[in-house]
């Protein structure tokens, strides 16, 4: 709820519920249809985005935008809500097959649309399938086996503990491994800083605040969700202080 209810203009991490929808829905303005004002993305998630582009073979330069990496299909072993959920629909909104796994369950990112995989499909057979292969597992305990990377595959960790074993997994031909990203993800946020800057806070900017103030108007409560969110909790904190009397 916190999260949900900071302003466009200062959410500097791309999480607040604007532009989280948005990116869900692959809208990519805060202005639709004038299309002027540039969402904001999370810094971990484009971070990794930002390197793919680098990797060869990740990102095909020549095609429009939404078809970069048609294709493509990817596996990413973290769903969480900061790093892995956003980074699969990015991946997605730029035309890979994206295979979302954590510790329950796999998804397909595909064409906008978030699916159940078929019965049968483990994490094995998604990485197998995959030429790139994004790891952000928490744990220290956790090793991805590299028998399961292909050939010319590009791995990114993203965990600050290393999911892979660096020494076995160059051993395969062709490999691209990127062992951390966390110097990019800083530069991510200092972009997304001064696009804060430029979109909303620069003396030229009034016109854009203004322009998003009028075509994103919504209650004053925000969004139907927003105002669930803030009853439910504001009832369960009081029942709990009826509790403790």
């Amino acid at each position: 709820y916190l999260r949900d209810s900071i302003s466009t203009k200062c959410d500097v991490e791309g999480l607040c519920h604007s532009y989280r929808t948005n990116l869900f829905r692959n809208v990519r303005f805060l202005d639709y249809p004038s299309n002027r004002i540039q969402c904001l993305l999370p810094c971990t998630a484009l971070s990794v985005v930002k390197i793919l582009e680098q990797c060869p073979g990740a990102y095909d330069s020549s095609q429009p935008i939404g078809q970069k990496m048609a294709g493509k299909i990817v596996t990413v072993i973290n769903r969480s809500e900061i790093v892995g959920r956003p980074l699969a629909a990015m991946l997605a909104n730029d035309g890979a097959d994206v295979y979302s796994i954590d510790i329950e369950s796999i998804y397909l990112f595909r064409g906008g649309r978030l699916q159940k995989c078929a019965h049968g499909e483990t994490t094995e057979t998604c990485v197998r399938k995959s030429s790139i292969v994004i790891t952000g597992v928490p744990t220290k305990a956790y090793r991805l086996p590299t028998e399961w990377i292909q050939p010319n595959s590009t791995v990114v960790n993203v965990a600050s503990f290393k999911n892979v074993d660096e020494d076995a997994l160059l051993q395969i031909p062709g490999v691209v491994y990127v062992p951390q990203v966390g110097k990019v993800t800083v530069a991510m946020l200092e972009r997304n800083l001064m696009r804060l800057f430029q979109n909303f806070h620069a003396p030229n900017a009034n016109d854009n605040t203004k322009r998003v103030e009028e075509e994103t108007k919504v209650a004053w409560y925000g969004s139907p969700m927003q105002l669930y969110t803030a009853v439910a909790i504001t009832a369960l904190l009081a029942l709990q202080m009826m509790r403790t009397r």
